[in-house]
């Protein structure tokens, strides 16, 4: 990372604070998400950084160069990509999520199949993302 000062982003004080409001309040998503079994925490982590790049450089820059969450920050950002370990939590999430509805609401049919193939839908999504080449990331 270079060591010159960021540009600051585009947009008036208003907008700047509403992407900053927006960033912290994924970030602190994201840590409920450590501790919370079926709560994710990387996608919320990486809708934060979105937000930071409009609004506080400086916090984006420490997002991207986290020992933790840096990682798959920067192999989204950068391909588009989502790591084999956060898909497998990602889909036994999907999967415990769908289970735990099944069992708490007892839904009919109707409601249990549409939830099951929205669900199955986001679960396809995030299987068919490429794995991170981990070429050009620091």
């Amino acid at each position: 990372m270079p060591d010159a000062e960021p540009a600051m982003p585009r947009g008036g004080r208003a907008t700047r604070a509403v992407w900053l409001v927006a960033g912290l309040a994924c970030l602190c998503l994201g840590g409920i998400g450590i501790v919370v079994p079926l709560m994710p925490t990387t996608i919320f982590v990486i809708l934060a950084a979105g937000c930071f790049a409009r609004s506080s450089p400086r916090l984006e820059a420490w997002l991207r160069t986290h020992p933790r969450f840096g990682p798959p920050i920067r192999a989204w950002q950068a391909e588009r990509a989502i790591p084999a370990r956060a898909k497998r939590a990602a889909c036994m999430g999907i999967v415990l999520g769908y289970g735990l509805f099944w069992l708490g609401a007892r839904p009919h049919w109707p409601l249990a199949l549409t939830v099951a193939v929205m669900m199955g839908g986001c679960a396809l999504w995030i299987v068919t993302r490429p794995l991170p080449s981990g070429a050009g990331l620091p």
